[in-house]
């Protein structure tokens, strides 16, 4: 049984910073698609950032994040973390992650882009304050 399992979640004020972990069980870690997402209150889900852990050094971030956020893979561990800095109000969501054992690197950035993974967590809440 596949299982993801957010964690690092909370409260800040603008300008701070949080990291996400995503910690995988039940599959293969390594050579696997890994997308975190988020969905505000009211708003459609969109796409934040993607990882391939098996190398090609795919990384995908959505250009609301980009220069801000940071994907990485600590893949011993099976899990991929997303470092988030210089937080916005626009950035409080809740964030989910992701992962699809079925897709090579050239196919990993469609996948997140499109968010056509195969196995979601629940979910972790961010709220950053003005």
């Amino acid at each position: 049984l596949v299982r993801l399992v957010e964690s690092g979640g909370g409260a800040v004020t603008a300008g701070g910073s949080l990291r996400l972990a995503c910690a995988g069980s039940g599959f293969t870690y390594s050579s696997t698609c890994i997308g975190w997402f988020r969905q505000a209150p009211g708003k459609e889900r969109e796409v934040v950032a993607g990882i391939y852990t098996g190398g090609g050094d795919m990384k995908y971030y959505a250009d609301s994040v980009k220069g801000r956020f940071t994907i990485s893979s600590d893949d011993p561990k099976n899990t991929v973390y997303l470092q988030m800095d210089s937080l916005e109000p626009e950035d409080t969501a809740t964030y989910n992650c992701a992962a699809g054992e079925r897709f090579m690197y050239y196919t990993c950035t469609g996948a997140v882009e499109g968010a056509d993974l195969d196995d979601w967590g629940r979910g972790v809440g961010v709220t950053v304050s003005s």
